[in-house]
């Protein structure tokens, strides 16, 4: 099988193998079937069994190219590659069935054929490769189809959770909006009440000037006030002390008046 997108040396070179393989394991069965001795065919599914466990150890070092070369690779070879990678799984799988037919038919005991290793992950889904070793044609098609509904449940339920992940982000971009906006008008409001108390604090200070010019200018009149009432009083009280000069208006009359009635009353 060859493929229609370009891969690595390495790629190109572990999947030459993973098909020669293949071939060997489709010309192997072929030639189980005209096989009527049940120890030569005991034998026949031996040597399949290794090329099976070579083949799933090529898949691994497959699937390891894969990842070092992510990177490296544009998003769309990369989907091919694993595509192309499942597709040598289902194969192997397929394999792996039709093995556990003649097994089961021979008698013989269960080949395990692949064995956990100590730790470490499965980038081939081992577990399934050996749950297929049990399983009939029918029941590999069934699981597969259940495995694909339980993928299309989960990529559903991803995609409720990108949409409602995208709202929540929508609503936060909104909310942040009308906050800034507000904390704008905010800052706004603060510089406008800052002003009219720098404003006040002036008029204020002005005020209190003029109320203290005011007291001084009453203080004055009120000084001023209290002397004339003063220059009155004594005036009224000593009215010949000389050293008090008259107010215009206040003298008292003038002695030429007196001396007028005297001579007009002599004569």
């Amino acid at each position: 099988m060859t493929s229609d997108f370009s891969m690595s040396a390495e790629l190109e070179q572990i999947d030459g193998e993973i098909q020669d393989i293949f071939r060997a394991l489709q010309n192997g069965f072929q030639k189980l079937d005209k096989i009527k001795d049940p120890n030569r065919q005991s034998k026949q599914l031996e040597e399949l069994t290794g090329k099976m466990r070579e083949c799933k150890r090529l898949i691994k070092e497959f699937d390891r190219e894969i990842k070092d070369q992510e990177g490296r690779n544009p998003p769309d070879i990369n989907k091919q590659l694993n595509e192309k990678k499942q597709t040598m799984i289902k194969e192997l799988n397929s394999y792996v069935a039709l093995r556990k037919t003649y097994q089961s038919s021979l008698g013989n005991k269960r080949v395990e054929l692949y064995d956990m290793g100590a730790g470490g992950s499965d980038p081939v889904a081992e577990d399934n490769v050996q749950m297929a070793s049990a399983m009939s044609n029918q029941e590999l098609i069934d699981a597969g189809r259940k495995q694909m509904d339980e993928t299309d449940q989960a990529i559903e339920r991803s995609k409720m959770v990108v949409e409602q992940t995208i709202e929540v982000g929508t609503q936060t971009a909104a909310n942040l909006k009308h906050q800034t906006e507000q904390m704008g008008r905010i800052v706004n409001e603060l510089d406008t009440i800052q002003f009219s108390i720098k404003k006040a604090s002036q008029l204020v200070k002005e005020i209190g000037r003029q109320v203290a010019t005011d007291k001084c200018i009453m203080f004055f009149l009120f000084l001023i006030v209290c002397g004339v009432i003063a220059i009155i009083i004594v005036k009224i009280v000593n009215p010949n002390n000389k050293n008090i000069r008259d107010i215009p208006g206040l003298a008292p009359p003038a002695p030429t008046s007196r001396r007028l009635l005297s001579d007009v009353s002599g004569s």
